[in-house]
């Protein structure tokens, strides 16, 4: 018969005190938005997160989302300045095109 092995258990390692994660300063740091996207959001200079924020409110406060694919954006006549023309846009493209919007 074969023997059993006794199973070694290891003390459950301690956690750190839980840090609070620090926000990028590269993502902090105010941005002037361009004339076609400070139409949408505003002209004054903010952070890219507030930006994206802005945006999405946009988005939603209009019903720009496609109704079948939620990833697509549908553009507006102010959108479709910012998206560099173009109808539709997916929301991981946005994100780039409205960079270019950021000084």
């Amino acid at each position: 018969m074969a023997a059993k092995k006794k199973s070694s258990k290891k003390a459950p390692a301690k956690k750190k005190a839980a840090a609070k994660r620090k926000p990028n300063a590269a993502f902090m740091k105010p941005m002037q938005p361009s004339a076609a996207l400070g139409a949408v959001i505003g002209n004054g200079a903010m952070p890219r997160t507030e930006v994206t924020k802005k945006i999405w409110n946009y988005i939603k406060r209009n019903s720009l989302q496609d109704s079948k694919n939620r990833r697509n954006i549908n553009a507006d006549d102010k959108l479709k300045e910012v998206f560099g023309g173009k109808k539709q846009v997916s929301m991981f493209e946005m994100t780039k095109l409205v960079s270019k919007h950021l000084k």
